[in-house]
């Protein structure tokens, strides 16, 4: 094994011990900025996009002590360059953005699944797996592609947090067949087991679609995951309206529908506090629109021109800093609105029209020759 790959496998397990420490509510042996730092250093030395990016603003991650002095790499690099640290022979998984807009699709390659498993699990479990609900049933909306990031973070949860597990199938050219789900959903309702069901808003659009008006009552503790937006998949629903909706069709209340956030380009999810707020328990933010990130995982907003960071409650064009991002990129650039305030994110949509200035300078400084 090359020095290289001993320095990625010593990163990942000091990740994969800041996650399961802070996680449960504890010291961590590693300081986030010293870790990212540390993360930070070796992409500059095996990502080759992230190293240009790096000399052309004319830092480098030995010379600061924060990751908040370094660039970030535009969430668009991913569909334009590969953004790893070590070789295609390498991979162990590759994730894909879905690509409906008819761009080419975003790649996320990871040296192991390992991490990512690590911090979609203990988040999940901090957001909806909590009280460890007994014999839990867990439905999933739409299959999905088989190299989807949400879509083995799905099957991840239905392995490891449930007993029984169905995933909803397709018929006749519809997205989900109704009769199949609706049998699946008749059969929970007479269980005495708690259901939680999870997929993308567009897949709650066409299971409810498909339903046709059905309603059933889950039993006492279930809930539901939903995330994303429709990206022409299906009719838009406004997220209140769907919250409602979904709240409506499977006898739940509304603070048991859960949103998260996150998307290929990160190892790590943010959700909702609602579902442990109504349970009692302590989050930053009882409010729906309001996503929780893990301590492994800050948030900053960010000006669209100078991609420099705003203060608190200021609205910007969001920055993710993510530990579990060993095998990519540390600090990852979006252009998706919100602002960050309280220990929560709140989402605000999309930066309207072109790709904000400050990403496209920094994708063109991350291509350069």
């Amino acid at each position: 094994m090359n020095r290289a790959a001993q320095e990625r496998l010593r990163l990942h397990g000091r990740v994969r011990g800041f996650i399961e420490e802070s996680a449960s509510g504890g010291e961590t042996s590693d300081d986030f900025e010293t870790l990212a730092c540390a993360i930070a250093c070796y992409q500059a030395d095996h990502v080759p996009a992230y190293a240009r990016l790096l000399a052309a603003e004319r830092v480098h991650p030995r010379s600061v002590t924060s990751v908040r002095a370094l660039p970030a790499v535009p969430t668009d690099a991913f569909r334009l360059a590969r953004i790893a640290a070590h070789a295609p022979s390498d991979d162990a998984a590759i994730f894909r953005t879905s690509g409906t807009t008819g761009a080419a699709r975003g790649e996320h390659p990871l040296s192991t699944t390992e991490t990512y498993e690590c911090a979609a699990l203990a988040w999940g479990r901090w957001a909806l797996f909590f009280d460890a609900p007994p014999a839990l049933t867990a439905i999933t909306l739409g299959a999905g592609p088989g190299d989807s990031s949400l879509g083995f973070m799905l099957g991840l949860f239905a392995d490891r947090f449930a007993v029984r597990a169905h995933r909803t199938t397709a018929v006749r050219g519809a997205p989900i067949d109704g009769a199949d789900l609706a049998a699946v959903c008749d059969a929970a309702s007479r269980a005495d087991a708690p259901v939680i069901v999870m997929g993308t808003s567009f897949a709650f659009v066409h299971a409810l679609d498909a339903l046709g008006g059905a309603r059933f009552t889950l039993p006492p503790g279930s809930r539901a995951m939903h995330t994303g937006g429709y990206k022409g998949r299906s009719r838009e629903v406004a997220p209140d309206a769907l919250r409602m909706d979904i709240a409506a069709t499977f006898g739940l209340d509304t603070d048991a529908v859960v949103g998260e956030y996150g998307m290929t380009e990160l190892s790590s999810q943010l959700y909702e506090g609602t579902l442990r707020a109504r349970r009692g328990l302590s989050a930053p933010s009882s409010q729906h629109g309001f996503f929780v990130p893990p301590p492994w995982l800050r948030v900053v907003a960010t000006d669209p021109d100078t991609l420099e960071p705003l203060g608190p409650s200021e609205p910007g064009i969001l920055r993710f800093e993510d530990l579990a991002n060993v095998d990519s990129a540390i600090a990852v650039q979006t252009a998706d609105l919100g602002r960050c305030s309280g220990g929560a994110v709140e989402l605000l949509g999309r930066a309207p029209g072109a790709p904000p200035r400050g990403c496209s300078l920094a994708i063109e400084e991350l291509l350069a020759p």
